[in-house]
């Protein structure tokens, strides 16, 4: 036997969690999806939450907090999010370096941007984005309220719900964005236990890599998707909130999903939160490694395994916080289209969806409807881009632990690959942190096919890789 001591990865520090509810009024404009044929959203699956939560080193330093929140929306483009962001600390009197805020990417919430104003529900997008910062700034009081000293217990379990989605399709001769049964993989549930100081279950944290894309263009429900039956399941269990943060997933969707019925979200969401609980119900207790102890002899030599305190060393060694930040320049794609290109198609294809609709032609107008969206979305992402391109990783090293904040949609692989270079390595990712400003970020390999996210992507080829290994380098100096 080479190994006699499993370790328990432990952070010590000091945390808080705060909910509140932030569904949006019923009739307020919903459509996410182009092939959408409703507006408004006509009623509430489950609420939705923005929940806050205060990380902060084990001494209490005020240098060493930081604020998280996490939005039940899918996300929100570069003018709304700059604008909740600076909002937001100007309401709670930090620096806009001291907030995250990240998105469980649920597209049962609906789609809120200013522009959109003028489109049924639309009038109702405004006032909700207005009285957002106030609703966030109840989350932040009631986490500082219950802001104490705990202990992170992480642990990690897989679980087969989510599955690739880059799927090429034989019979139509296209790629298409769904269940790709040709493609096997390991995804893994995260789970996150906080103790406190009498060792009580205050908190837990869930990362899982899957879009929330069980509901679709044919549910008219405002929804968190999954991810509302995924906190049901570990807070009915554990009595204690529940927080859940996105994994890289750009290439990650449901086996069973773009459907209108809820009780397959909640299915889905079942599944991730009953791998959850055996992953905390095979956890030991609070801050204990599993030791080999030597032989017993009974009628059997038997193996002697036990749970036994870390030492003071390691308990000083999860007490350790500290942030870094990565900042990767990415060069654009050499055909992105300009802006005024872009408008032009916009304009084109309203023009041409207008004459199918007069014609009566129903199946070309829904077409062209979607085409409509796409082209919408498409002047939506590439209007704010700056001239130049720097994508931004911010990385917490909380004990044992790394907390990883990306932007964007990355694919799964840079979860993996880093997981992969570093094995012993205790890894948090967290996608969509303060929006969505690279879009998607599919593998270099990715680019040679024609898909739905190389087609939404507008950095090059490589440019994962190169975030990729430039995060890496940093894990590599931080001993």
């Amino acid at each position: 036997m080479k190994t006699t001591s499993i370790h328990t990865p432990t952070s010590i520090c000091r945390l808080g969690l705060g909910i509140t509810d932030i569904t949006p009024p019923v009739g307020m404009y919903h459509r996410m999806w182009g092939a959408a044929k409703h507006d408004r959203s006509t009623g509430v699956h489950r609420t939705l939450r923005a929940t806050a939560m205060i990380l902060e080193s084990a001494d209490g330093h005020a240098a060493q907090r930081h604020l998280f929140v996490s939005l039940d929306h899918c996300m929100f483009r570069p003018p709304e999010m700059d604008e909740l962001k600076r909002r937001t600390c100007e309401l709670l009197k930090i620096g806009e370096n001291d907030l995250t805020i990240v998105f469980s990417h649920t597209h049962g919430a609906g789609l809120l941007t200013r522009d959109r104003v003028n489109l049924p529900g639309g009038d109702l997008i405004a006032p909700y984005l207005d009285g957002l910062p106030a609703k966030i700034a109840t989350a932040v009081k009631e986490a500082e309220e219950f802001l104490e000293p705990v202990t992170l217990t992480y642990a990690s379990v897989d679980c087969r719900m989510g599955h690739h989605r880059d799927c090429w399709d034989d019979t139509n001769g296209l790629f298409v964005c769904g269940f790709n049964p040709d493609v096997e993989l390991s995804l893994p549930v995260i789970v996150v236990r906080a103790t406190d100081a009498e060792g009580e279950h205050v908190t837990t944290l869930v990362s899982y890599p899957c879009h929330p894309t069980t509901l679709a263009y044919e549910n008219t429900l405002i929804s968190p998707d999954y991810i509302g039956a995924l906190r049901g399941v570990v807070e009915n269990a554990t009595q204690s909130p529940c927080l859940f943060l996105l994994a890289p997933c750009g290439d990650i969707g449901p086996r069973e999903g773009f459907v209108g019925d809820f009780a397959v979200a909640d299915r889905n969401g079942r599944q991730v939160g009953y791998a959850a609980l055996q992953a905390l119900e095979a956890m030991g207790p609070v801050a204990q490694d599993f030791k080999y102890l030597g032989p017993v002899i009974s009628g059997a030599t038997l193996g002697n395994w036990r749970f036994e305190p870390q030492s003071a060393e390691q308990t000083r060694q999860a007490q350790r916080f500290e942030r870094r930040r990565v900042e990767v320049p990415l060069d654009y794609l050499p055909d992105m289209p300009t802006v005024e290109q872009a408008r032009n198609e916009l304009s084109d294809l309203q023009t041409q969806e207008s004459a199918a609709q007069t014609k009566g032609d129903v199946p070309e107008t829904a077409r062209l409807r979607a085409l409509v969206e796409r082209k919408r979305r498409l002047i939506e992402r590439i209007t704010p881009l700056p001239e130049k391109f720097t994508y931004v990783v911010d990385l917490w090293r909380v004990g044992d632990a790394t907390w990883v904040c990306v932007d964007g949609e990355p694919y799964y692989a840079l979860q993996a690959e880093l997981q992969r270079r570093f094995p012993q390595q205790t890894l948090l990712v967290m996608t969509l942190a303060n929006g969505a400003k690279s879009s998607y970020l599919p593998t270099r390999e990715a680019y040679d096919k024609s898909l739905y996210q190389v087609e939404v992507s507008f950095v090059a080829a490589g440019s994962l890789e190169r975030i990729i290994d430039a995060v890496a380098d940093e894990l590599g100096k931080w001993k």
